[in-house]
């Protein structure tokens, strides 16, 4: 089993940062794919950004150039840097993890995932 936590979500005004964190325990994260989702009220979770076991990223259409996924296994974290946030990122923000140590085409499918945290609130003012 994995526990995953997350932290650091918050209230930003338009064009600023924020930088959420996924904290991992009851099992190393080497060898986990993970993503970040988010939910918006009165829409479907969707995949914002993942990261393979390996490093490589991937992101949606909407966040590329703002937001950088970034994991340390040393401290079996996940990191989401978001910049220039948007009123449009206002969404609870999703930590997920499956345990698949090479590539995917699934990454984006909310359905892979076996593991979730409980979320952060993110919102961002106009």
């Amino acid at each position: 089993q994995v526990q995953l936590v997350e932290s650091g979500g918050g209230l930003v005004q338009t064009g600023g940062s924020l930088r959420l964190s996924c904290a991992a325990s009851g099992r190393t994260l080497n060898g986990y794919a993970m993503g970040w989702f988010r939910q918006a009220p009165g829409k479907e979770r969707e995949l914002v950004a993942a990261i393979t076991s390996g490093g490589s990223t991937n992101y949606a259409d909407s966040v590329k150039g703002r937001f950088t996924i970034s994991r340390d296994n040393a401290k079996n974290t996940v990191y989401l840097q978001m910049n220039s946030l948007k009123p449009e990122d206002t969404a609870v923000y999703y930590c997920a993890a499956r345990f698949h140590p090479g590539a995917s085409n699934n990454y984006y499918l909310e359905s892979w995932y076996t593991y979730w945290g409980q979320g952060t609130q993110v919102s961002v003012s106009s």
